[in-house]
């Protein structure tokens, strides 16, 4: 009844003061408000470097919505690379040409697998995860199974290879160490979850003898390697707020580990530099997000979730510069190429930023589909893969 009654009021006021007044005010009022959710649009600037596309190819069928953010790995001059449906595929990283590709079996009754987490190397492996919580290692010389293993939930993040372990983590909260040559279980750690995090997982680094893990909760931990003793835990995005929505923090993006220090950032916009022996905080800062960190010589580079990018001094966390312009465009994760930041969008545009003062120097586009992973980069190469299993190679100018 009382909706009833509002819209009648509606009606009146129309025919009191002329529909098409009324209608000016509320277009005028949606337009505006609509216009500010819209991601932003891209302007054009004039560039200050040249960005050549020297590979593009297909690994299968990408993650669509699934929202795993699957990327490449490159290990001793080789590109690998997973898709939901399309395998493994061992790519030489200066022509993209392959070396081997790997498709899994279907067993009888049992469904497809779904490669979701990696891949990741070490040990002459290479490890992938999947959606039903199925591990599989293969020979990185040709791609050859070695082994599979199981473990309770999805692994939707790469697993890490150090001394003769394997180290997995699923979606459950639980980190696996397996066996390198046989895939048999040795140890396993359990975090409890929040009742609500954002989909994904941070990747398991490895340090001298230490895991150190992102978890949902917004902490960091350090495990002992070959045992999965806690070492320390150190909070990074604190879970505050009325609603299970706005106590969200996960640690998502992988943490990086330069020297002794670990830097990392958290869904709930807090970046930290933290001792990596003790745990003890360096500093903090209230910039960052769930797409993992970028370091240079002298930058921390981060993105938020509004899309915002940040150049961080590396030594006090004190913000360098930032940069809006790619704002609600769903921005990735940042990596370092020369002297630019760069990051990917929604609609699959890869920026490249001066890692100076954070202004756009380039822009390429990669397809049509929205890129999710941090880039990588790894020879002067970067490489981006979207979600529609698209991975392309680009290198700047000399």
């Amino acid at each position: 009844m009382k909706l009833k009654y509002v819209a009648g009021v509606v009606l009146v006021a129309m025919t009191l003061t002329g529909c098409s007044t009324v209608k000016g005010w509320f277009a005028g009022k949606d337009a505006a408000a609509k216009k500010a959710l819209e991601p932003a649009e891209l302007v054009k600037f004039e560039p200050g470097v040249r960005v050549d596309r020297i590979w593009s190819t297909g690994v299968g069928k990408g993650e669509g919505r699934i929202g795993v953010r699957q990327a490449p790995l490159v290990h001793d001059g080789r590109v690998y690379a997973a898709a939901v449906e399309g395998g493994v595929h061992a790519l030489d990283l200066q022509t993209g040409k392959e070396i081997w590709k790997y498709v899994p079996a279907k067993e009888k009754k049992q469904p497809k697998l779904r490669l979701s987490g990696g891949p990741g190397a070490g040990d002459g492996l290479i490890v992938i995860g999947t959606l039903d919580g199925q591990v599989i290692a293969l020979d990185a010389a040709n791609g050859s199974e070695k082994w599979k293993a199981k473990v309770p939930g999805e692994v939707i993040t790469a697993p890490a290879v150090a001394q003769g372990l394997v180290f997995v983590r699923s979606n459950d909260g639980r980190t696996t160490a397996l066996d390198a040559a046989t895939g048999e279980q040795r140890w396993f750690n359990s975090q409890e979850l929040p009742t609500l995090t954002v989909r994904g997982n941070a990747p398991v680094v490895t340090g001298p003898g230490v895991l150190f893990i992102g978890n949902d909760d917004g902490t960091l931990s350090a495990l002992a390697m070959q045992d999965g003793r806690p070492l320390w835990e150190q909070m990074v995005g604190t879970p505050e707020g009325r609603t299970e929505l706005e106590r969200m923090a996960d640690v998502d993006g992988a943490p990086v580990l330069e020297g002794n220090t670990l830097y990392v950032t958290s869904f709930k916009n807090e970046t930290m530099a933290i001792e990596g022996p003790t745990g003890r905080p360096l500093w903090s800062r209230d910039h960052g997000g769930a797409g993992g960190v970028a370091i240079s010589s002298g930058n921390v580079v981060v993105t938020d979730g509004k899309g915002t990018v940040y150049g961080l001094d590396k030594n006090s966390g004190s913000a360098m510069w930032s940069q809006q312009a790619l704002a609600r465009r769903s921005v990735t994760g940042a990596a370092i190429q020369g002297d630019y930041a760069v990051v990917g969008d929604y609609k699959g545009y890869v920026h490249w930023l001066r890692l100076s003062d954070g202004e756009l120097a380039a822009r390429a586009k990669s397809g049509g589909d929205a890129l999710l992973a941090q880039p990588v980069v790894a020879d002067g190469i970067l490489l981006v893969q979207n979600v529609d299993g698209k991975l392309t190679a680009f290198r700047l100018a000399q």
